[in-house]
């Protein structure tokens, strides 16, 4: 029973009890494992490197293997690779790339090739396809056993234009990204051998030990941790030209390696309290000195906030390296273009930061769901923004408007694959924007403060491991009591959009109907707020029907009402509450904006301050 008044807070409603459920049930799956050991010798003054790896690859999934594949990214800089004709041939090209890569020459090119491979010491045969490499194993690999392959491999740096590459736009001498033969990812769903056209990454949870062996003159800065080998204190003077030395770096439970050098890097370093040390490599350019000088107070805040709202940060350090063509996230380090003013800086490197637990502790295949992290990490990042410089504006308001930008042109189910977009900015909409918006507008189901929480547990549960949507799924679930696979299903699933309005407001006898419609497809909960003339203001919500519930009490800052749930095969819901229509200023949906209602014109009703009703045309 549910018994309401107009102009109180009285009600009696039932709330569902919480589930007890543990958090093993989540993202518990198997998942393989690499020691990577490798030496590589870059020669600046033809940008070639060799290298030796000792890879241990463990097989902890239940399936025998005969074949392995490597990734071999370097090779997509090269006239006629995927990456070239997808970036002469997409609607909208990428304006770093376009035809830049058709018109390398030889010496500019990328490349990278593996030689003289062996498994437990018996040579394998090796099939090259562009980025892609497959091994045929001279032994299967059996479920819960480990195998060693070592291998040398060749490459050349090309001249940046995507991420990795040498003298970049604002003279960084090398970004090395994506630079070795990277085994990829095998999962429930099998290999993810992803030729690479310029999208995301999927990497294997392990160890890495990397010696880096150049002219002593560069400084290098890399991910995890320096070995003693003195490189990130050097200068890079050039008085030590010609001579090349060894700089050893070691990284535990991390899915990448990368590594960037340059002659006139100055490094200097912070500490959050209680956290990493952070380190920044940046050129001396007087122009952006001062931006560059006050980032280590910014990220250092951003650092407390994440840790505080978003789960721990495990790892000793973090860098921040001027170089690539923008910013992009590694395991503990980002590359970030230099050339910037202060907020566009802190910004940038906010998102590249918080992709420390959106890629790096939460390592989901970003090929198949890139909202996944992309999304949450632009949510978070809003959060972390706004504790920098606070504003009155929802901070959240810039992805609902380029998810309706989106919505109104080219638009695609989120579920499609990061490289199978149509268009660019496609991709960009629904990775970014739409992700946002999808975790914000999960406020409006579960409550915000449930939402905060059930963020915290999706991290308990599922770091270090890789997990899918259905692990936010059910985190999601266990923390607010609500079943939420229709909200999941459809939103990432489809292209349905939601749009919601008051349909009708009556006086009839002693009671205000209300009636409402569904217009869009989506299906949603409804938050109702009435404002009254003397400036009460009471807020009710109506539960889906395939919730099987309703947010609890508490999980919003202001005190709700629950209404009976909107069944949802129904396309109009009405309700009655004692009163009179003279007392009301206003009614409106969605008071907090959190829903991506693309018609907000028909969620708010004003009313003239007399019995006469409101029909919508």
């Amino acid at each position: 029973m549910t018994a309401f008044v107009l102009g109180s807070r009285i009600a009696l409603f039932w709330v569902p009890i919480a589930f007890t459920s543990t958090l093993a049930a989540q993202c518990d799956a198997w998942q393989q494992r690499v020691e990577y050991t490798m030496r590589v010798e870059l020669d600046h003054a033809t940008h070639r490197y060799t290298g030796r790896a000792e890879l241990r690859y463990f097989n902890n999934s239940p399936d025998t293997l005969d074949h392995v594949f490597f990734h071999l990214y370097p090779n997509a800089f090269k006239p006629g690779s995927e990456m070239d004709v997808r970036s002469r041939t997409i609607a909208d090209p990428d304006a770093r790339i376009g035809g830049r890569i058709a018109e390398l020459a030889p010496e500019q090119e990328g490349d990278l090739h593996v030689n003289g491979m062996t498994q437990d010491g018996a040579p394998v045969h090796v099939t090259e396809m562009g980025t892609i490499e497959k091994v045929a194993l001279a032994r299967a690999l059996l479920p819960g056993k480990n195998t060693t392959f070592r291998y040398g491999f060749t490459g050349q740096v090309p001249v940046q234009i995507r991420r990795s590459g040498r003298n970049n736009a604002e003279g960084v001498a090398y970004s090395m990204s994506q630079w070795y033969p990277k085994i990829a990812a095998y999962d429930e769903r099998g290999w993810h051998a992803t030729p690479y056209v310029a999208r995301e990454f999927y990497g294997v949870w392990g160890d890495f030990d990397v010696t880096i062996t150049m002219d002593a003159a560069f400084v290098v800065a890399a991910s995890g941790v320096d070995q003693g080998s003195g490189s990130s204190g050097n200068t890079g003077s050039q008085a030590l030209a010609g001579t090349k030395v060894d700089r050893r770096f070691k990284a535990r439970n991390v899915h990448d390696f990368a590594w960037a050098a340059d002659r006139d890097f100055i490094h200097t370093t912070d500490t959050v309290p209680g956290g990493p040390v952070l380190h920044f490599f940046r050129k001396q350019e007087d122009e952006f000195a001062e931006n560059w000088n006050a980032l280590p107070g910014y990220m250092i805040r951003c650092f407390q906030y994440m840790d505080e709202h978003f789960g721990k940060y495990p790892w000793p350090q973090f860098s921040y390296v001027q170089g690539g063509d923008g910013g992009m996230e590694y395991p503990m380090m980002t590359l970030i273009s230099g050339h910037r003013g202060l907020g566009s800086l802190v910004g940038t490197s906010v998102h590249e930061t918080v992709h420390s637990w959106y890629y790096g502790v939460l390592a989901n295949d970003e090929g198949s769901f890139p909202w996944l992290d992309e999304g949450l990490a632009e949510y978070a990042g809003s959060k972390v923004m706004q504790e920098l410089f606070p504003r009155p504006e929802d901070p959240h308001a810039s992805a609902y408007a380029g998810y309706w930008s989106m919505v109104n042109g080219d638009h695609e189910p989120p579920s499609v694959h990061a490289d199978h977009f149509r268009t660019n900015r496609t991709y960009s909409g629904t990775a970014y924007n739409f992700g946002e918006v999808f975790i914000n507008q999960l406020g409006a189901v579960i409550g915000e403060r449930e939402l905060a929480t059930g963020l915290l547990r999706y991290f308990d549960a599922c770091a270090f491991k890789h997990p899918d949507p259905v692990d936010l799924e059910r985190a999601m679930e266990k923390q607010s009591g609500l079943e939420l696979g229709w909200y999941f299903d459809e939103w990432i699933n489809t292209t349905r959009t939601a749009d919601y309005g008051i349909r009708s407001v009556l006086q009839v006898d002693g009671e205000v109907r209300i009636e409402l419609e569904r217009i869009g497809d989506q299906l949603m909960p409804v938050d109702l707020e009435l404002v009254h003339r003397d400036g009460m203001v009471e807020r009710y919500h109506i539960p889906l029907s395939l919730s099987n519930g309703v947010k609890r009490a508490g999980s919003e800052a202001d005190p709700f009402t629950p209404l009976p749930a909107w069944q949802w095969t129904n396309r109009t819901y009405s309700f009655a509450l004692p009163g009179s229509i003279a007392q009301l200023r206003a009614i409106a949906l969605d008071p907090l904006q959190r829903v991506a209602d693309i018609d907000r014109t028909n969620d708010r009703v004003d009313l003239p301050g007399s019995t006469e009703g409101f029909i919508r045309p």
